[in-house]
């Protein structure tokens, strides 16, 4: 027995020592290789080890230094593949398959480039369900943060390829942007998504180029003690656990089972879906408010599956039909789209009931969205008269600290692991979590660029980024907005050589800052990048504010344009907006001129000031090029 243990232990003992080869997470199984570049391969072994490195027939030769750290540098060659690496020790071989040569994109920032393809599968369902493009391959870096200090390894990750098993999964603007370059351009494109929602830009920055902001800089310093970190959390648990045990506890909708079908609602208040109850008899209160509504089903469809689509609701919702659960989503930014199963819909009547909960703010249905039930032959419109009524009215929860968007977090933990892998260029959808320090936006992005550039070692390594798309309620009239200052800042990149910028504020939707149309951004993304990092001969860009002048009450605006027309989308050009000496704007008649817009209002005799497209959401501004790319907004009076 004792010989046969120790046996046991000296075969345990050689497994271990064989398992010398250790690969970073990115080096991995259907990876793609920058093309045309001296990759740096590393990785880990036991200090002193010899490994070799083949690769296309080639074979390379190292050694783990004193921490285990070993590297070459493999010439990756011109575009194509499958391809394989097999790396060897004394006494262990490791080869990394299906590998191709292509171009590599770093895409990152916050929910829109996260985005994935199934929450915009009202455009693309056809996408989803047709997509087969083995040459491109993903990978989703986990989230996380880390306030320690730059992390040089991800946990986990694998690469993944296209079709219609992986498609809705993977975010929508790097799908459209990828597909669109591997068309195109007939290369592998492999994409490393870095995306977290709600992010703001100082998340991304390391300590080092956060220094110049000391506000943020503190917080960063704050945030590497655990201590500091667990007593907020355990503060924002019990805080959520407290109220959420309040409002169940109190809720009589709960108690009374409201969402039966047989539950009395005679007494039941009215208000017209969608809406918000603040602006009913209900008022501004926060907790569980219940509606419900009935409607009829034909023989044809009882018993049959079904699909709702209650558009976005505000906090939380539970839907119950004829007393059944049929979903439930816990925060108002997903779309409500639920499946009902067979034998949940009766002949005749049926009653919905939704539970909602407000944590704060305004409650209800937000509306221009689809509110309606899909039969196999028939879509029922739910919108009109429902019943509401109070479950239990509670105080406003204050929010949760989210301690993964503070300073230097992401950057650590999803950016610098990156770092060391080469790559074509930077494709950057973020901003609307500092539209609250818009100004400074203009200095962040900038240094985060240039460090960024300093990590990859390629001080012209191209960056993109996306404009922030149109959203909120319009104006009729000329206003401050710190959505424009914002884009003000996010163009100031353009100062920057090597950089592009995408324009989206003719496809956002004012209702949801979540737009569905992901295609356009990724379409002009691409532009970006056939510019910068293919060098071809394409417009890509929309006109771009260039010098003006005042003549005889007139101004004329002049535009660089990229070797394309100036061009109106629709009868007349709108949303320019002029101002004199008093800094009171008002919008202005405008006509185009060759390369130049000339701007005439008799509101204003003496003008000094021009803006374009500067609001929230500046839904009425149509100056274009005639490859429908909209003219970067702009002002003359900051």
């Amino acid at each position: 027995m004792l010989r046969k243990i120790i046996i046991a232990t000296v075969c345990l003992v050689q497994a271990v020592a064989f398992c010398q080869i250790k690969l970073p997470e990115l080096i991995t199984d259907g990876m793609v290789l920058q093309r045309n570049e001296e990759f740096p391969l590393w990785g880990y072994a036991n200090e002193g080890d010899k490994l070799t490195v083949v690769y296309k027939e080639k074979e390379y030769n190292t050694k783990a230094n004193q921490d285990g750290i070993w590297k070459v540098k493999l010439k990756t060659g011109k575009a194509g593949g499958p391809y394989e690496i097999t790396i060897k020790t004394s006494g262990e071989s490791k080869t990394i398959e299906n590998i191709l040569v292509g171009d590599v994109y770093v895409t990152s920032g916050q929910s829109n480039m996260e985005l994935p393809m199934y929450r915009v599968a009202p455009l693309y369902q056809d996408e989803i369900d047709t997509a087969n493009y083995p040459n491109i391959r993903y990978f989703e870096v986990p989230k996380q943060y880390d306030f320690q200090g730059p992390k040089k390894d991800l946990p986990s990750g694998n690469w993944i390829q296209i079709d219609t098993t992986t498609i809705s999964n993977i975010s929508a603007v790097a799908y459209f942007f990828a597909k669109e370059i591997h068309t195109d351009l007939e290369v592998p494109v492999g994409i490393i998504n870095s995306a977290l929602g709600g992010s703001p830009i100082e998340s991304w920055l390391d300590e080092d180029a956060l220094k110049p902001y000391p506000n943020a800089y503190a917080e960063a310093q704050q945030y590497k003690n655990q201590s500091f970190i667990d007593s907020i959390q355990q503060s924002d648990r019990d805080r959520a656990s407290n109220w959420y045990s309040d409002v169940n506890a109190s809720d009589i909708g709960l108690q009374k089972n409201w969402k039966t079908k047989e539950e009395g609602f005679e007494n039941w208040s009215t208000m017209n879906i969608p809406g918000y109850w603040a602006d009913s008899d209900l008022g501004t209160v926060n907790g569980v408010v219940w509606f419900t509504k009935t409607f009829d089903i034909p023989i044809s469809a009882a018993s049959k599956k079904a699909k709702l689509e209650l558009g976005r609701i505000v906090d939380a919702d539970s839907v119950f039909i004829n007393g059944k659960f049929i979903g439930n989503t816990t925060y108002q930014y997903p779309p409500r789209w639920y499946s009902i199963p067979a034998g949940v819909l009766e002949a005749g009547e049926n009653r919905m009931t939704v539970r909602i909960i407000n944590e704060q703010g305004r409650g209800g249905f937000v509306e221009d969205k689809p509110y309606e039930l899909r039969l196999t032959d028939k879509t029922i419109n739910l919108e009109g008269e429902w019943q509401y009524k109070l479950g239990a009215e509670m105080p406003n929860l204050r929010s949760q600290t989210f301690i993964r968007w503070k300073p230097t977090g992401l950057y650590n933990a999803m950016l610098n692991p990156l770092t060391q892998y080469p790559i074509s260029g930077i494709l950057w959808y973020q901003g609307e979590s500092n539209v609250r320090n818009a100004t400074e936006y203009d200095d962040l992005i900038k240094t985060m660029i240039t460090d960024w550039r300093k990590k990859w070692n390629d001080k012209d390594l191209p960056f993109i980024a996306v404009q922030l798309a149109n959203y909120l309620a319009t104006s009729p009239e000329p206003t401050d907005s710190d959505w424009a200052v914002l884009r003000e800042s996010q163009a100031s990149i353009l100062d920057l050589k090597n950089t592009a910028l995408a324009v989206a504020i003719d496809v956002g939707e004012w209702n949801d800052i979540h737009p569905l149309n992901k295609q356009a951004v990724g379409h002009r993304l691409a532009l970006g990048a056939k510019k910068l990092v293919y060098n071809q001969d394409v417009v890509y860009s929309g006109p771009q504010y260039k010098s003006h002048s005042i003549k005889d009450g007139k101004v004329y605006v002049k535009f660089k344009t990229f070797g394309s027309d100036l061009k109106v989308d629709g009868k007349e050009l709108n949303g320019f907006a002029i101002a004199g000496e008093d800094g009171k704007f008002y919008w202005t008649d405008a006509k185009i001129d060759g390369d130049t817009v000339i701007l005439n209002s008799d509101k204003v005799s003496n003008p000094k000031y021009i803006r374009y497209a500067w609001a929230d959401n500046p839904d009425t501004a149509n100056l274009y090029n005639e490859e429908g790319l909209p003219a970067i907004p702009f002002r003359t009076d900051d």
